[in-house]
């Protein structure tokens, strides 16, 4: 099998995998196998056992002590930790962007940005989730690395990569969830907020609203589990978390 073709089978072994771990299709506690997955995927062993290591590192999977991985069990107060933690890097590359100084090609890119978040709004409750989605995302990779620091960036990118602690993490996608559509425009003003707190110099300011923001997540998980339980059938992930 060439290079290539190989990184490509490992790529979509990681999606495919990952995919069929979040929507329950494979199990919290259940033991996966690299021969049966090969089998399943219809490709080789290797990007097989590459893609369980990678999926490992992202914490969706624990290594056995005699070798295998087993599809990981997640506890709610862990989840409730990992947005926590989320919050202390972003606030923390808020804070120092703002008493650094930002870039002002930083800076336009986040003002650019807020701009097309406040486009995926329409009326009443309105939102174009995909679009909101993927600028959320665009969004938070330029606040970390706002402050020119690589260091920051990689622990706030490592802190967003921990299962469930990702920006976009519990937000509606297309269900017709009205106290979730409606915490987007909440998140927008915070949004706005920042990128004001960092310009004026703010640091205290940037760094509080920053980790407030991050609770969006923490806001949603806690509606699902108390206010909405039957979500938890319904949106991709939830299965894996227990209380």
């Amino acid at each position: 099998m060439k290079v290539s073709e190989a990184a490509t089978h490992g790529r979509r072994a990681v999606i495919e995998l990952r995919e069929k771990i979040v929507s329950g299709e494979l199990p919290g506690g259940m033991r996966l196998f690299e021969v049966s997955l090969a089998e399943t995927l219809e490709i080789s062993r290797t990007p097989v056992r590459e893609a369980l290591s990678r999926l490992a590192e992202e914490g969706l999977l624990d290594r056995l002590p005699n070798g295998g991985f087993v599809v990981r069990r997640f506890g709610y107060e862990d989840v409730i930790d990992s947005i926590e933690l989320r919050g202390v890097m972003e606030g923390t590359a808020a804070r120092l962007a703002a008493e650094r100084g930002a870039s002002p090609e930083g800076l336009a890119r986040l003002h650019e940005i807020v701009e097309k978040i406040d486009a995926c709004f329409g009326e009443g409750d309105a939102v174009d989730f995909d679009a909101y989605s993927d600028l959320n995302e665009d969004f938070h990779r330029e606040l970390a690395g706002l402050c020119g620091s690589e260091m920051i960036r990689r622990e706030v990118e490592r802190a967003s990569a921990l299962p469930f602690a990702s920006p976009s993490a519990f937000l509606p996608n297309r269900m017709e969830i009205a106290a979730f559509r409606r915490s987007l425009r909440s998140a927008q003003e915070q949004h706005k907020a920042i990128v004001n707190a960092i310009v004026g110099r703010e640091g205290a300011r940037a760094e509080f609203v920053a980790r407030e923001h991050a609770r969006t997540a923490r806001h949603n998980i806690e509606y699902i589990f108390n206010k909405d339980p039957d979500l938890l059938a319904k949106i991709p992930g939830l299965a894996l978390i227990h209380r």
